[in-house]
């Protein structure tokens, strides 16, 4: 196997992943920073001003910590599949009193999550590590944010994917598995994510690129972590095993989902954001995946509401319920006990 470089610059080689939507508190992320590992902040869904806010307190830890940002994709969703999906949808959306007339100008709007303005304030304010999701970033923004002094990684998903992150400058690469919680990292979000074991899109990936790996999807234990290393990560990330614990944002309606009887597994879809990511198996993902169309950030914002009213209203049939395949190792604990329960065997 090829030596790599060192990568991130903690005792423990575990991340948390980056939970955009408030799931990834302050809170959490101090704890498991305080426990050793690498926590990543959300820069997605957040203002620019509350993201400085963000890394204003985390740079007071005086320890290494990332922001993730979200790479804005073309402005290409079909208006037509968008307004058949706000009527398909709108009796689910009147069942919490949202009404989604007019929703494809008003609330299916693009929008680019202030792209430009978070990469600026990053290289304001460096941080130790910034991460890209959901496509290559800018050249030029790779190598501004690393003459800035920051560690940049790029989420990728398949070797073709690795090759181009590698070519746009990245330090290093978080390879995600179909396996985890949440939005897929895949750069095109029209693609059909199949599973595959996470150990094995690893391998694939070192196997592609000299670049140092931090594999995500699927963790459920100190066994997992102990399988993505020996496939060639340096780290690993985890999102769903976080979910429960204390410090965690998720709403009480997601945390107890995440540990009830009644939701069995995890489905890939794009019924909530237009974009794929995996989720429990709900009512609402069961009844519209298959007609969902593939726009995002659209689909995100015409949903928007609605998740959050099911969410405080505990309606679990109509909230995006994101989980990674791991999620029944998930536990109301610590999020230090988390990271240090998944360490033990280094």
């Amino acid at each position: 196997m090829t030596t790599r470089r060192p990568l991130l610059d903690t005792p423990l080689p575990i991340v948390a992943a980056p939970m955009a939507g408030g799931t990834t508190t302050l809170a959490l992320a101090s704890a498991v920073t305080h426990a050793g590992g690498l926590a990543f902040l959300a820069g997605g869904y957040q203002t620019t001003d509350a993201l400085a806010d963000q890394v204003a307190a985390a740079t007071r830890w005086d320890r290494p910590f990332g922001v993730n940002l979200f790479v804005p994709g073309p402005d290409d969703a079909d208006p037509a599949a968008l307004a058949a999906y706000a009527t398909r949808i709108a009796p689910d959306a009147a069942t919490h009193g949202v009404e989604l007339a007019g929703a494809p100008d008003a609330l299916a709007a693009y929008d680019d999550d202030g792209f430009a303005a978070k990469v600026a304030l990053l290289l304001e304010r460096p941080v130790p590590v910034v991460s890209f999701t959901f496509g290559p970033p800018p050249a030029r923004d790779v190598d501004a944010l690393r003459a800035a002094g920051s560690v940049v990684l790029v989420t990728v998903t398949t070797p073709d994917e690795a090759r181009a992150a590698e070519a746009v400058g990245a330090d290093g690469l978080v390879v995600q598995g179909p396996a985890a919680g949440g939005h897929s990292g895949t750069w095109d979000p029209a693609r059909s994510v199949v599973d595959a074991d996470t150990a094995d899109v690893v391998a694939s990936v070192a196997a592609t690129t000299r670049l140092p790996l931090v594999a995500a999807g699927g963790v459920d234990g100190p066994a997992s972590v102990a399988r993505l290393r020996t496939a060639g990560a340096q780290a690993v990330a985890v999102g769903t095993l976080l979910l429960r614990t204390d410090e965690s944002g998720a709403s009480a309606t997601h945390r107890d989902a995440l540990a009830s009887p009644r939701f069995t597994g995890t489905v890939v879809t794009r019924a909530f954001t237009g974009r794929p990511a995996r989720a429990l198996r709900n009512d609402f993902a069961a009844r519209h995946d298959a007609l969902a169309p593939a726009g995002y950030p659209q689909v995100h914002h015409l949903t928007r509401e609605l998740r959050r009213r099911a969410g405080a209203a505990g309606d679990a049939d109509r909230l995006h319920l994101w989980a990674g395949t791991g999620f029944r190792a998930a536990e109301a604990v610590p999020a230090a006990d988390v990271v240090t329960s998944l360490a033990t065997r280094w």
